[in-house]
């Protein structure tokens, strides 16, 4: 009965929400680059601590506002609530999950040099450390939204449930994204490769975004 409402449905609604999803995590670009160093006097770069601080809550407090209105505005526009897949998983795909973690970790230590959260904490020092670990649970929350209701939308088009059309929309916005807020060509390529990884893990946990998130949540900050 799930499968034949899904198909009746449109998915154009769900891409546009992913996107909506994506536009989301892009104010953060506004707050920094535009309405922050204007009332600052400064760039991005040259935030003391406590402004750095700041700029997080701010990040936080518009993520988590967006993500809310967009669980909303799915439950009421397209009769779909992302918190409606319930189903628990076997060994089989805990093990999977375990093996994308590692290898999530791994890539990581491969492109820090080392373990990420060590190096963080020890460049930024506790204080710093805690606000931006707090940003990343956001910013995860958030752009599990577009692998959700992109992988929606991949699914009614193209009738696949086995391909994560969410973990690729990902890495071609959010992952694509980084070349340009990091300047970096090989730190976007491993964002969009991070970004096909975290959708395989939302189809292995049987799109349970209980279960999901937390695993994205570790391969994102490990």
């Amino acid at each position: 009965m799930e499968i034949r409402i899904q198909k009746e449905r449109k998915g154009l609604p769900f891409f546009l929400f992913s996107l909506f999803a994506f536009a989301g995590l892009g104010l953060e670009v506004i707050l920094a680059f535009f309405i922050e160093p204007f009332f600052y006097g400064k760039e991005l770069n040259d935030f003391s601590t406590i402004e750095n601080i700041l700029h997080w809550i701010f990040t936080c407090v518009l993520w988590a506002t967006v993500t809310y209105l967009l669980i909303k505005l799915s439950k009421n526009k397209l009769d779909f609530d992302v918190f409606s897949f319930k189903e628990k998983i076997g060994w089989q795909r805990w093990l999977l999950c375990c093996i994308f973690l590692a290898v999530s970790i791994v890539a990581s230590i491969i492109s820090w040099n080392g373990m990420k959260v060590v190096k963080e904490f020890l460049y930024h020092g506790w204080l710093k450390f805690i606000f931006q670990y707090l940003y990343y649970a956001f910013e995860v929350g958030l752009f599990l939204l577009i692998i959700i209701f992109a992988q929606s939308a991949g699914e009614i088009w193209f009738k696949n449930e086995k391909i994560p059309w969410g973990g690729i929309l990902l890495a071609l916005t959010w992952g694509i994204a980084h070349i340009f807020t990091k300047g970096d060509l090989l730190v976007g390529i491993y964002s969009s490769l991070g970004g096909i990884l975290y959708g395989g893990v939302y189809l292995i946990c049987k799109k349970n975004v209980l279960l999901a998130y937390p695993i994205i949540l570790l391969m994102f900050i490990l």
